[in-house]
């Protein structure tokens, strides 16, 4: 099964100002969509999951599968100009964020892509909605702002100038995160650091509801 629109990605124009990034609204098929959100793995709160910490399965294993898989990196690969060959792929998983998350950020030098791709079903606040921004002190300096619901695709190539940040938002907010990265080095670190931050909150999960 294809779960991904790659005629849509083929057709939207690589956008360079203020530096290179792509919008696809409904780069899930809407037809494989409702599975794929319903096989969402539960995560224990905010921040960012990696897989080996949550239950992958069903349709959202499949859709991962091909995300990491030949026919998307080709895809990337065409439309940002880059050779990812020999690059190693890291994922993580969000389904919640804090009021204080979405500050401005450029990502790390050690990410050469970033995919985020969003499962929420709707979105209706004003805040967790990502910009593409001109300025590093300006959450007003908007180039684009991507709907974070509906299977929503935003790449980017990361740079010194990749600006990203949201408005202030707390509560369910379902989204997938894809790094090309510099080497297996880095997909270690960063899957090591993710994984014992997701084991902590999993234990204060468990402890919580008995002090309550």
């Amino acid at each position: 099964m294809t779960y991904l629109d790659y005629a849509a990605l083929e057709r939207t124009p690589l956008e360079r100002d203020p530096y290179d990034f792509l919008i696809v609204e409904d780069f899930i098929r809407p037809e494989t969509f409702a599975g794929v959100s319903t096989d969402f793995p539960d995560v224990p709160g905010p921040g960012s999951h990696p897989p080996s910490e949550l239950k992958i399965a069903g349709a959202f294993a499949g859709l991962m599968q091909e995300l990491e898989g030949p026919q998307f990196r080709k895809a990337i690969e065409d439309k940002f100009g880059i050779d990812l060959n020999g690059r190693p792929t890291m994922y993580t998983v969000r389904g919640y964020v804090r009021d204080t998350d979405g500050e401005i950020h450029t990502d790390s030098k050690t990410k050469i892509i970033t995919v985020l791709l969003y499962m929420n079903q709707k979105w209706d606040a004003d805040g967790g909605r990502l910009r593409i921004l001109r300025k590093g002190d300006d959450l007003e300096s908007t180039v684009a702002e991507v709907p974070p619901y509906g299977g929503t695709l935003l790449v980017f190539r990361r740079s010194e100038n990749s600006w990203h940040g949201h408005k202030p938002f707390a509560g369910p907010r379902r989204a997938i995160q894809l790094n090309w990265v510099l080497d297996q080095s880095v997909v270690d670190r960063e899957q090591s650091r993710h994984r014992w931050s997701t084991r902590l909150k999993k234990v204060k999960q468990a402890i919580l509801p008995q002090s309550a």
